[in-house]
């Protein structure tokens, strides 16, 4: 393939784990990456030293979604002026090929894609509801990628190998994990210490991802309970946590929802409830209308409910997880991509 491919798109986790896997697919095809992000979200702490890529460029740039007016005009003059330094970085580098996998991240590199004559825009699109820069830019787009949108090319969400290699059907709950997010999800902390008694009572083990802000409170409360879990605050090796465990609980963004699925973990969604267009509660009601996980909103939660999934058969839920989703989503996408551009 001759000429640059653009990765662009970031600021939050479940939208870098998407761009890194395109950088990865990229690169191992021996094909020039550059990363465009923002230095305002965690772009740079996932991409700035990456060797993978020809270049990383981190621009000044900010969401326009819950600003004031004045806000909202300052934030598109930036990336205004953003796309024009887009557009000549395309010329400079062949860029012909531009992914976004969405966020306020992917803006300027996105604008300047539609702008480029001859280049080719592709958009990788997360959630179940779509985000609003994808929402405006997806009809200049070549092709739109989504696990949601049944007239996508490919359905299945691409996901790390890793947790698909520590995938294991479950037959009966020893162990619960609970997966708040590197960023930790305080309704899920105090609601695992709600339970935390009866699952000891009950024999089973405890798996706790706190987020870094409320460790301290949760590992006291623990120790306060008598009760020895695992608990940390962030974890690189998240695969080998969901393998240990037989149930979990969990908010519900794409890039998780489906690493659980991939990893057959049968799970109980707390999805947050301030995710834009309310897309978590979407995306795991898509997984509970195939009977494949537990869902509850924040404000119904209770302990009944809980208690009834963890006691269900999760077995079966195990099984047919398996064939939710296959391994090979990234490698399908780059061929379309690579194959369109031949054309």
């Amino acid at each position: 393939m001759n000429g640059t491919v653009v990765v662009t798109g970031g600021g939050t986790g479940g939208h870098l784990k998407v761009a890194d896997a395109f950088i990865e697919e990229f690169h191992n095809r021996g094909i020039s990456v550059i990363f465009i992000g923002s230095s305002n979200g965690q772009d740079k702490a996932w991409f700035e030293n990456d060797r993978r890529l020809k270049k990383a460029i981190f621009l000044d740039t900010k969401g326009v979604v819950n600003k004031t007016s004045f806000g909202k005009v300052t934030s598109l003059l930036n990336i205004f002026s953003k796309t024009l330094y887009c557009l000549n970085l395309y010329s400079t580098y062949n860029v012909k090929t531009v992914v976004s996998v969405g966020g306020f991240s992917a803006a300027a590199a996105t604008f300047a894609s539609i702008l480029k004559f001859g280049c080719k825009l592709y958009i990788h699109e997360q959630n179940s509801k779509m985000g609003k820069l994808n929402e405006i830019t997806s009809k200049f787009a070549t092709e739109i990628f989504s696990s949601f949108d049944n007239n996508s090319l490919v359905k299945d969400y691409p996901v790390a190998k890793e947790f698909f290699n520590a995938a294991r059907v479950r037959d009966k709950i020893k162990t619960i994990a609970f997966f708040g997010g590197s960023q930790g999800a305080i309704c899920i902390n105090d609601f695992a210490l709600k339970v935390a008694p009866r699952l000891n009572e009950m024999g089973i083990k405890i798996i706790h991802q706190t987020g870094k802000n409320d460790f301290q409170r949760v590992k006291e409360e623990y120790e306060k309970l008598n009760i020895n879990a695992d608990i940390f605050d962030f974890s690189k090796d998240i695969p080998s946590k969901m393998s240990s465990a037989d149930f979990a609980v969990s908010r519900a963004g794409a890039s998780t929802l489906w690493e659980l699925c991939a990893n057959s973990l049968p799970t109980f969604f707390i999805p947050y409830k301030h995710a834009a267009g309310d897309h978590q509660y979407y995306n795991a009601k898509a997984l509970l209308d195939k009977g494949l996980c537990f869902l509850k909103r924040e404000e119904e939660l209770n302990e009944e409910d809980f208690f009834k999934a963890v006691n269900s058969d999760i077995h079966k839920i195990s099984i047919e997880l398996i064939g939710s989703i296959n391994s090979n989503a990234i490698s399908l996408i780059a061929n379309i991509i690579l194959e369109n551009n031949k054309k």
